[in-house]
């Protein structure tokens, strides 16, 4: 019996896969047995599969789960909170039954546009993804997670080419989509990054999913300094500020924040998986908490604005 309690034991399915021992597998992802061991006692978020001797074996996809691991664990986001984040994108995907294989497929279809640095073929499928997929849909089962993926894969030759190619081509098709959305509204919502590793892509994604015809976001650029915003919404007047993050603030940026809620004329509030980590810390401050993920922002933000959300 392994350690939780399971008869070690080798699944039909994987037979004809290749599978990897542990030292290769921390060869080939640079993280040590140690922390491999860690990950799958102390946090399941990784279960290789056993030999009749209990060694442990993984496949190309437990592979591809460490360095998902490693993606958010190097954007400042905690061990102990990347299993939720890993277990939503997860749900997200293998919503409606039969949607898996078609998220599957674009994500494929997408990988092989950009190997080949083809432009006309991203566009085809970014058109065909909207058509047939609501907008938290299209991001976070098909486009984004092969942009999280492509975001760890950058030590092969060639890796980071693809990467700057993919993101830059989604940048510039998410941004036209905002800037199409800016008509006059009722509301007017701004989104900055906090200071840390945020990057463009996801504070677009994030302004275009939290818009609606009744709300007009308008994301700020990446660098804007957070000890200016409260002059940049004296000047703009928006109806909330949303400060967007992954990483969790420090004890010193979360009262810095409580200072500037004090300061704004307009509700503060908190997105990204920042949101989620320091939720019960920020309970009956001056800064509410979206969440991170888009269904459950647009909601909470449209409750605030309605004065039904209590921070």
């Amino acid at each position: 019996m392994n350690e939780q309690g399971r008869k070690p034991v080798i699944d039909a399915s994987f037979e004809q896969q290749e599978l990897f021992p542990i030292r290769e597998v921390s060869r080939l992802t640079g993280v040590n047995a140690v922390t491999l061991r860690a990950w799958e006692r102390r946090y399941g978020l990784i279960q290789p599969i056993r030999t009749d001797s209990g060694h442990r074996l993984y496949s190309q996809a437990d592979i591809d789960e460490i360095r998902r691991i490693l993606g958010w664990l190097e954007r400042g986001v905690a061990v102990s909170k990347v299993g939720s984040i890993l277990a939503r994108g997860h749900a997200l995907s293998g919503q409606a039954g039969g949607a898996v294989d078609p998220c599957l497929r674009w994500q494929n279809q997408i990988r092989l546009a950009v190997q080949h640095f083809d432009v006309a073929g991203l566009d085809r499928l970014y058109d065909e993804v909207f058509a047939a997929s609501t907008l938290d849909q299209v991001f976070a089962n098909v486009f984004m997670p092969v942009w999280h993926d492509m975001v760890v894969r950058q030590g092969g030759y060639g890796q980071a080419s693809e990467w700057l190619f993919y993101d830059q081509f989604l940048r510039g098709r998410v941004f036209a989509r905002l800037q199409l959305a800016r008509v006059p509204s009722s509301r007017t919502v701004l989104v900055a990054p906090l200071p840390g590793q945020c990057h463009e892509l996801e504070l677009l994604v994030t302004s275009l999913i939290l818009g609606s015809d009744e709300i007009r976001v308008i994301p700020l650029a990446n660098g804007q300094p957070l000890q200016e915003l409260a002059l940049v919404c004296e000047r703009l007047k928006p109806d909330a500020l949303v400060l967007f993050s992954h990483p969790s603030p420090t004890v010193e940026l979360t009262r810095h924040l409580k200072r500037l809620a004090s300061m704004l004329e307009c509700p503060l509030l908190l997105a990204g998986e920042a949101a989620e980590a320091v939720q019960d810390s920020l309970a009956g401050s001056p800064v509410a908490c979206l969440g991170a993920q888009g269904s459950v922002m647009r909601q909470r933000l449209r409750q605030f604005l309605a004065r039904q959300l209590d921070t």
